[in-house]
């Protein structure tokens, strides 16, 4: 009997569907790729982007879930069955724009809920987890091609931290024979790869960087009284002023000075945080917004003067941050010896980045190639990411 992926594996080119929803849990990243080969022959194109936000109770009872004391096991159930279908629309839409019938295969990393990196006391031991949502099931049967969801535990298995997951494709990518590069994401996390000159994938380093979005996105929520849900442009927070004593209160973060491997996440980042961070003072709230877009920016300059090797000659920043003038002016203003660049200076997609890197990974467990780095995310050793739904 052939094995179930002899086709696939002969096919000189694969349409690939990377899925992507994030710490902010605004919605459904879906893109198009044609990847063809693996490892590092892995070339890729992007054919189509399509986002689908989540309505907002759909987002809230995420965020709820995500805080760890919220329902329970069919909670869990009902809002990973809700996920998965969404997923299979968002899917559905983004085909139907770009006019293809059928796909070879898909990666979806699910929506994470919980984030347990570090050993934690439990039931007279420790143990560390990881927990994405978002059943892949109804998508492997609507479009009758294997799915590769899941992704971060099996490095968690090896010892590693489950994240960050990008680096290994921005190394396939964007890796250079001549200048060192970063590449910084600002999603709900910020989180950067640093990619020396002629680098190994041994030699890749990666971390997350602090907040991205993630606290600024609480602020407008509550300077809006739940009316937006980020800060469009940057306007609001460039209407502010930046607080010295609190920005200088908030870089006294531990966080920032934890050595890489290292991750976070909204256990850390979110409602908590956020309230702790109004506590400190009687300011304005929109100079407290304006202070935490300064704060994301200074947190990843303090990331890479701490541990990048060298300052790297350029930052690619991508994720929904690149989106954010002010956020990019303060970047600008903490890293003047660095040229700050978008994914778009680039010709390539800040939008799609995510959701084009699960296409990539998804490919590469397709051919068995180890898709984790091992130098970011702390594991022993190379493993192959990700389960497979048939």
């Amino acid at each position: 009997m052939d094995h179930p992926f002899s086709t696939l594996w002969a096919k000189p080119s694969r349409l690939v569907v990377g899925l992507m929803s994030g710490t902010s849990a605004d919605g459904v990243d879906a893109a198009l790729t044609r990847i063809t080969g693996c490892g590092l022959e892995t070339r890729v194109e992007q054919l189509g982007f399509y986002f689908q936000p989540f309505d907002e109770t759909t987002r809230q009872r995420i965020l709820d879930v995500c805080g760890g004391d919220f329902g329970g096991s069919r909670e869990i159930c009902l809002l990973g069955t809700h996920l998965g279908k969404l997923y299979a629309q968002a899917v559905r839409e983004l085909l139907r724009e770009t006019g293809i019938g059928r796909i070879d295969l898909i990666g979806c990393h699910g929506q994470t809920v919980y984030h347990i990196p570090e050993d934690t006391p439990y039931l007279g031991g420790t143990v560390r987890g990881t927990l994405q949502i978002g059943d892949p099931s109804w998508l492997a049967e609507e479009f009758g091609c294997p799915v590769v969801s899941d992704f971060r535990i099996r490095d968690m298995a090896a010892g590693g931290l489950g994240a960050p997951l990008v680096p290994y494709t921005e190394f396939l990518l964007y890796r250079s024979e001549t200048e060192d590069v970063a590449l910084q994401n600002i999603g709900g996390i910020g989180n950067v790869t640093l990619l020396s000159a002629g680098c190994t994938l041994e030699d890749v380093t990666a971390f997350d960087t602090g907040p991205g979005n993630m606290v600024m996105d609480a602020l407008v929520s509550r300077i809006t009284d739940g009316n937006l849900g980020y800060d469009d442009g940057g306007k609001l927070a460039a209407s502010g002023h930046v607080i010295p004593e609190l920005l200088a209160h908030m870089l006294e973060d531990p966080y920032l000075a934890k050595k890489p491997p290292k991750t976070t996440g909204r256990e850390y980042y979110g409602k908590a945080y956020v309230d702790a961070l109004l506590a400190v003072g009687d300011y304005p709230l929109v100079d407290i917004l304006a202070t935490a877009t300064r704060f994301t920016a200074e947190s990843i300059a303090v990331g890479l003067r701490r541990f990048a090797p060298r300052m790297p000659a350029r930052l690619v920043v991508g994720g929904g941050g690149s989106r954010n003038p002010t956020l990019l002016r303060f970047l600008r203003e903490a890293l003047p010896e660095c040229r700050v660049q978008t994914q778009e200076n680039l010709g390539y997609d800040s939008d799609a980045k995510e959701a084009v890197a699960f296409a990539l990974l998804a490919n590469e467990t397709l051919f068995g190639v180890c898709n984790n780095a091992p130098s970011a995310t702390g594991a022993k050793h190379g493993v192959v990411m990700g389960r497979i739904n048939l």
